[in-house]
């Protein structure tokens, strides 16, 4: 059996094994319940579960999936193995879209594809609550985690079971969010997310085959004047402009993440009646 480590034992074996302790930090307050504050006072301490964890998160579990929570975009969501865990970056997409739904009136329909755990549908209706927001992803384990976030957080989301466009029918919206799976079959990260959900991460091949199918489909779902916005790899934005502008969209826009690598690129679907 695994001694019950103190608050600084458990710290010194963090050092030991080469985990942050700003993250080591935040596995022992979820252990505790604890603030960082209490974590300083209370050295003694003892944290049951902290040497096992801690070994765990050296070996690159995720934290997230460690705590089972992941702040995104203000909000605090549930995240499990079933799900991608929303990072930082992917609120360059959010932000874009928020300000695009800032100058539409009325109730704008925005429909988040590949939703995982909610992050994006969740964020945008939070902090655009007018917004009729529809939330659609392949995974009904996914979708189980999405729908226990809104709830959790009073938040109405229609959330829909099935592949990309299939739940939509013949809906229209004036903007579609997505965050595919867009990592190349053969990238070398890919061994360093094994804990996350392979068929979230990569389609296989260059890693553009989900962003085309999105893409080529958007047109029947997208109101005039509509907009398209796809989260996307540091270098693959320009094959995702080209991909749009042979679709017919206009007004290609990019956005880049928060270490200045174009991450999000999007468009507007021609005005036609």
């Amino acid at each position: 059996m695994t001694p019950e480590l103190s608050v600084d034992a458990a710290l010194a074996l963090a050092r030991e094994l080469g985990v942050e302790r700003g993250d080591a930090q935040t596995l022992l307050s979820h252990l505790t319940g604890q603030g960082r504050t209490w974590l300083v006072t209370h050295g003694h301490a003892l944290v049951p579960g902290a040497a096992e964890l801690l070994r765990r998160l050296a070996d690159g579990e995720p934290l997230a999936h460690l705590t089972g929570w992941q702040a995104f975009h203000g909000l605090n969501l549930r995240v499990t193995p079933a799900t991608l865990i929303p990072r930082p970056d992917t609120e360059t997409l959010v932000d874009w879209a928020l300000e695009l739904l800032a100058a539409l009136p009325g109730e704008p329909a925005v429909a988040d594809l590949g939703t995982g755990s909610g992050a994006i549908a969740l964020a945008i209706k939070a902090a655009c609550p007018r917004a009729r927001v529809t939330a659609v992803d392949l995974s009904a384990d996914a979708l189980a985690v999405a729908r226990a976030n809104g709830v959790r957080l009073g938040l109405d989301v229609d959330w829909r079971h099935g592949s990309w466009f299939a739940p939509l029918g013949t809906q229209r919206f004036d903007l579609l969010v997505s965050n595919p799976p867009y990592i190349a079959g053969d990238d070398p990260h890919l061994p360093a997310l094994r804990h996350e959900p392979f068929t979230a991460l990569t389609p296989g091949g260059d890693g553009l085959a989900d962003l085309r199918a999105l893409i080529g489909g958007a047109a029947a779902h997208l109101a005039p004047g509509g907009w398209l916005l796809l989260e996307h790899g540091w270098d693959q934005a320009d094959a995702v402009a080209q991909q749009l502008v042979n679709n017919g969209f206009d007004h290609i826009g990019l956005r880049r993440d928060l270490a200045g690598r174009p991450r999000a690129t999007g468009g507007r679907w021609a005005l036609k009646a």
